[in-house]
């Protein structure tokens, strides 16, 4: 190319498209197969909370909550998928606020009297149960038992702020708490079981959103019932390769997975070692029950119950429960890829 050409190129920013595919898929650096143990995230939160409390941290940011970061990024555990753990001391209040991402929250400790307050309702958080925050829902998080509660926030942050560079519209509540307004399990009489026959929907995301999703409703799946559902697909039907015993929450407007139109999940019942498969989403796990290994791309990843892990896209992996069973949480940001024909999944070849 002549310097002429050269010249007039720089000047008016333009270049030659094989100088430019050089760069493309390089604005992030690849995810990196990572895990985090329950023990040192134990530590950490158990400090941050000594040293911290909520009423201390700036307005909109009063979560107390140690974030697991992947190596390859700075601020989160990949470029799609937030996950948080976030503690509650006795007596505490998370002040109520509302957000244009999805997020949701997975129970690590609880009880009856721990309750997340979404759209009105509150909603008691035991072990493992998980209480959905749709987009432009007002919540806060508030603990009126002896004990610290801890949980899993699980948000898409990093799809909208970094993937697709947008801004997650935000507003705190004019109160610490929102009002309650709804008798507890409102939310799950109207979508659990009948439905308002005269009922009109427009189609439309909560807030100042629009979509072609039905929106997520609050809705707290209790663990109770979801295991109790695992251990009846082990008794009568045959395992996923890949997953084992599965089963997707779902989102209750529809009854169908993904539960957000960006995040889908499920908890996975491992009782032997899964086939070898990859895929172009990632996923990330947290151990429910048991221990075990995740092989990703040759590196064992030995989990046992609490972990957090990810699995990077097109890594090959299988999961390998130790003697008895598993259970995992698994996270993935699959229905992205999939609303636009782009997800892809195959076994190794060899």
């Amino acid at each position: 190319m002549s310097s002429d050409t050269r010249s007039i190129l720089e000047k008016h920013n333009l270049r030659p498209l094989w100088e430019v595919e050089d760069d493309f898929g390089n604005t992030i650096d690849d995810l990196e197969a990572d895990i985090w143990k329950w023990d040192d995230i134990q530590a950490a939160i158990d400090g941050v909370e000594d040293d911290v409390p909520i009423a201390d941290l700036p307005p909109g940011f009063q979560r107390r909550v140690a974030v697991p970061i992947n190596a390859s990024f700075g601020n989160a555990i990949s470029n799609t998928i937030y996950v948080g753990v976030q503690t509650v001391s006795p007596g505490e209040t998370a002040p109520s606020h509302r957000h244009g991402a999805n997020a949701l929250r997975f129970t690590i400790d609880g009880s009856e009297d721990m309750k997340t307050v979404v759209a009105g309702e509150e909603f008691p958080m035991k072990d493992n149960d998980l209480v959905t925050t749709p987009q432009w829902e007002w919540h806060d998080h508030v603990n009126d038992s002896d004990e610290t509660a801890a949980w899993l926030d699980v948000l898409d942050l990093p799809l909208v702020l970094d993937s697709l560079n947008a801004r997650n519209t935000f507003e705190n509540h004019e109160l610490e708490r929102q009002p309650v307004t709804k008798t507890q399990g409102y939310w799950d009489s109207q979508y659990g079981r009948g439905r308002p026959e005269d009922e009109t929907k427009d189609g439309s995301i909560p807030g100042p959103f629009e979509g072609i999703r039905e929106a997520t409703p609050p809705y707290r799946f209790k663990w109770s019932e979801m295991v109790q559902s695992l251990h009846q697909r082990a008794e009568n039907d045959e395992p996923d390769p890949y997953d084992g015993y599965s089963l997707s929450y779902v989102n209750p407007a529809t009854g169908s997975p993904p539960l957000f139109p960006t995040m889908s999940f499920r908890a996975q019942l491992l009782q032997e070692a899964t086939d070898a498969h990859f895929h172009n989403a990632t996923e990330v796990y947290f151990v429910v029950e048991g221990a075990g290994a995740t092989h990703v791309d040759g590196e064992a990843l030995e989990w046992s119950e609490r972990d957090i892990f990810v699995v990077p896209p097109d890594a090959t992996h299988h999961h390998e429960p130790d003697d008895g069973e598993a259970i995992l949480l698994g996270m993935t940001d699959r229905p992205v890829f999939e609303a636009m024909n782009f997800y892809a999944e195959a076994s190794p070849s060899s």
